[in-house]
């Protein structure tokens, strides 16, 4: 088995990407508590997700994982996009976050397009690298629903999930169709084939 550490700190992050990297013979090792937060200061997903595994490198000698994801609104020309993390505030807790959207999307009716991209990049030792995309279309629903995930999961109904946000599927199905469980089995394919 092949062992990464993952540059994420989230909980709920690691826990996803463990569930679905695990079974491809992928071991992951939880960000080491001595590694401080990177500062996101990218322009793209792409950036910030290697800026964050370079940095677990350069702290652990061990190939990193690092991920960033964005929620990209149509009617919001794209926001909250790279800065979803962080949209009420460099300080925003998840709540603030979803309510702010909620509160900028008040006067939009339907359809109130949207998809998350999650990029997740592996780096190594020597520098090399590899960056993968996984996406997922949906709609931002009226209203919070459910009470499983995390970030933007409440508002966010998936397509092809019968109107059910994020939140109100289980952790098997989120994984099986969300843009961070399809990034993490793109990155799969890309090491098995070398």
């Amino acid at each position: 088995m092949t062992t990464y550490v993952l540059a994420t700190a989230n909980a709920h992050k690691a826990e996803e990407m463990r569930a679905v990297l695990t079974p491809l013979g992928i071991e992951v090792l939880d960000r080491p508590a001595h590694v401080a937060d990177v500062e996101e200061t990218g322009e793209t997903l792409e950036e910030n997700a290697l800026l964050k595994a370079r940095a677990l490198v350069g702290a652990t000698g061990i190939a990193a994982i690092a991920d960033d994801t964005g929620l990209f609104v149509d009617a919001l020309d794209g926001r909250p996009g790279v800065r979803s993390a962080r949209y009420a505030g460099e300080a925003a807790s998840y709540d603030d976050n979803v309510t702010k959207l909620l509160e900028e999307l008040a006067d939009v009716r339907e359809p109130r397009t949207a998809r998350f991209v999650t990029v997740i990049c592996l780096v190594h030792p020597d520098g090399t690298s590899t960056c993968v995309e996984g996406h997922l279309d949906g709609v931002i629903v009226m209203a919070r629903a459910g009470d499983q995930g995390f970030g933007y999961d409440p508002v966010f109904a998936p397509r092809g999930a019968d109107g059910r946000t994020l939140a109100q599927l289980s952790p098997a199905e989120k994984n099986d169709i969300s843009h961070r469980g399809r990034a993490l089995r793109a990155l799969g394919e890309n090491l098995a084939r070398g």
